[in-house]
């Protein structure tokens, strides 16, 4: 049997992996592939640009060019060490080989956190465009119905999870790829009805950089946290049909694609709509620029796109939350019973992740002022935090794969160990950048109490198994 068609590994209390026992195989590599793709592609691309694009001007696309070169190489990063050892606990197995347990359960639970979080979060976002579409039917209700229709799915095989993603990755993928054939025939000046801009809005009203270098600084924080959700595809992997070559393949064919999307969205959109058009804020830069081009319906057309986004974001991230948590709870770092596997699915999982979104809905209405806003915040700058943990985890492990089984390096990390090393310098960067600004520095600061709290217990427990060991 070849190291690229071997059967996902489960994962072990030691961190390690072993032949897969009770997750089922049901994705395939086509759905793989569109999960990397349409993974990342949700409503902060469609809608929160926006603010970016206000705060950067043009210069968006250097910050979105910045950010976008830093996640290739977390994601490069990843997937060599998810092709070395797949696991439904990606970053989280990897994190605790390379550290120990503390790192798995720091890594691990903050982003079930982070996602479970984000599935609230998305259920209110799809709700409002429903209200919209359908004036004065209840937002929860809403909400409950599409956690109902996703919690089914997930309690289901996987293959339905991987189905239902596919056709929303198709379409969103679809719309992005029509948005930038449109935008390049706009700028070329062959679209009927428009004339060629130029570089009138590049190097106009302020020039390319409006704003300076905090404008900048600014459109690159919003960036980053437009692309998380790449991470999904190595959890998913685990329970591909072929686990090593899924997760090469899809990595490696989604990271300039997905920069090709975001650059070069933001590209068109800022050549072909002024900058601060107060509708790329208010519409959306997506809706401004179809509606600058007198595309008629470009409105409800983008709001169906951004409806699927998120329904896809909800989708993706109980899937994503359910898995995390199960994993963590097979290496002995949660309830037992969020283990259970039913069907090769860890149904309690599904569940209890499920219900923890919808409690965060709950809690958007009941105390929007305080408690909601804490959980804003906690989960601000998780995905920073995660992506630290994969580049560090990926500098230990990278040396010891090569010691101990060269074979497995099915993907390698690109001029290593440098390229490591500037994407941790990067994300210092970052987390600097954070502390200056007004506006995320609190959300540094819980994401930090959070962090720190979760090391701590995951300190705790870890010296409480060796001495019991």
């Amino acid at each position: 049997m070849s190291r690229t068609t071997a059967p996902a590994p489960a994962d072990r209390k030691d961190g390690a992996t072993a032949p897969a026992e009770g997750l089922s195989h049901g994705l395939k590599q086509r759905h793989l592939s569109m999960i990397a793709l349409g993974g990342v592609i949700g409503a902060g691309l469609f809608v929160g640009s926006g603010a970016g694009i206000a705060a950067a001007g043009p210069s968006i696309v250097i910050a979105y060019a910045l950010s976008g070169i830093l996640v290739m190489l977390v994601m490069r990063m990843l997937g060599e060490m998810s092709a070395a050892n797949p696991a439904s606990g990606s970053f989280s197995v990897h994190a605790e080989r390379a550290f120990g347990s503390w790192a798995g359960f720091t890594s691990g639970w903050a982003f079930w956190f982070l996602l479970c979080v984000a599935v609230g979060l998305e259920g209110i976002g799809a709700a409002k465009i429903m209200t919209g579409w359908f004036p004065g039917s209840p937002e929860w209700a809403w909400v409950a119905l599409f956690m109902v229709v996703f919690t089914v799915t997930n309690l289901a095989a996987v293959k339905n999870f991987g189905e239902f993603e596919f056709w929303f990755a198709a379409l969103k993928v679809g719309a992005i790829v029509l948005f930038l054939g449109i935008g390049v025939l706009a700028i070329v000046g062959v679209l009927p009805g428009t004339d060629a801009p130029g570089t009138a809005n590049l190097t106009g009203d302020g020039g390319f950089f409006p704003n300076g270098s905090e404008g900048l600084i600014v459109g690159l924080l919003a960036s980053v946290f437009a692309y998380g959700g790449l991470e999904t595809v190595t959890i998913a992997a685990a329970e591909s049909e072929h686990p090593v070559q899924g997760v090469a393949k899809a990595v490696r064919t989604a990271m300039w694609r997905i920069a090709l999307f975001y650059i070069g969205s933001m590209a068109v959109i800022v050549t072909l709509v002024p900058w601060d058009d107060k509708a790329v804020v208010e519409k959306g830069p997506y809706v401004a620029t179809l509606d600058h081009l007198g595309i008629s319906g470009a409105g409800e057309i983008m709001n169906v796109v951004v409806l699927v986004a998120l329904l896809s974001a909800m989708n993706a991230n109980i899937y994503g939350a359910s898995r995390m948590a199960g994993s963590l709870v097979a290496r002995g770092q949660g309830p037992k019973a969020l283990g259970r596997l039913s069907g090769g699915v860890p149904r309690p999982a599904v569940l209890v992740s499920s219900v923890f979104g919808f409690g965060c809905v709950l809690l958007s209405y009941w105390r929007p002022a305080d408690i909601f806003v804490w959980l804003l915040n906690t989960i601000g700058a998780i995905i920073l935090v995660v992506w630290f943990f994969i580049a560090a985890s990926q500098l230990v492990l990278r040396r010891r794969t090569e010691r101990e089984a060269p074979e497995k390096l099915v993907v390698r990390m690109w001029a290593f160990p440098v390229l490591t090393w500037v994407a941790l310098a990067g994300m210092a960067a970052i987390f600097v950048l954070m502390a200056r600004e007004e506006g995320t520095r609190v959300q540094l600061y819980w994401t930090g109490g959070l962090t720190l709290l979760l090391a701590a217990v995951g300190f705790v427990r870890q010296r409480a198994a060796g001495r019991d060991s």
